[in-house]
């Protein structure tokens, strides 16, 4: 797909998607297959084949420093594209601090109703920035791992980067 640039990082290469102004629309891991309703979603949104020249390299650098251990939050631009409902899970995905995690039930009684885990869980997986919106640091009830896009691995990765207690 047109619009769709590969960057490499020390935590393996990522797939990026911008709009005209740089603003990421899509951040995912290279090595993990595109979800078919992601793809679905960015193909709509026409991401730009040549964004604002300095995205990529900002992006980038921004990945590596926190890769690095020396960056806990992102300032990069990016713009979220979803239900009303999956923008308030991608809300509270952000108010979650840097080396914490929170279960899908505790995100859901967040919002207000403690019965939306299940939903909370598929908001989670529609996320379609990873690691900008820290969807790794949401976890099973009994403190398991649960699915990542970036898979298992590197959700663990991620949460010993930040230190989170497992």
């Amino acid at each position: 797909m047109s619009g769709i640039h590969r960057i490499e990082t020390s935590l393996g290469p990522v797939q990026a998607a911008f709009d005209v102004d740089g603003a990421v629309i899509y951040l995912g891991f290279a090595d993990h297959e595109f979800r078919e309703t992601l793809l679905a979603k960015l193909a709509r949104l026409g991401p730009a084949p040549n964004p604002e020249p300095r995205a990529a390299a900002r992006l980038r650098d921004q990945l590596e420093a926190y890769a690095s251990g020396s960056r806990r939050a992102f300032d990069v631009p990016f713009r979220l594209h979803g239900s009303p409902f999956e923008q308030r899970v991608w809300g509270a995905l952000q108010q979650i601090p840097f080396g914490e995690t929170r279960s899908y039930g505790q995100l859901a009684a967040e919002l207000g109703d403690a019965n939306l885990s299940r939903a909370v869980g598929r908001a989670n997986g529609a996320n379609p920035v990873s690691i900008l919106v820290p969807c790794h640091r949401v976890i099973g009830a009994n403190g398991a791992l649960t699915g990542y896009a970036g898979g298992l691995a590197m959700k663990e990765r991620l949460l010993r980067l930040e230190g989170a207690p497992r």
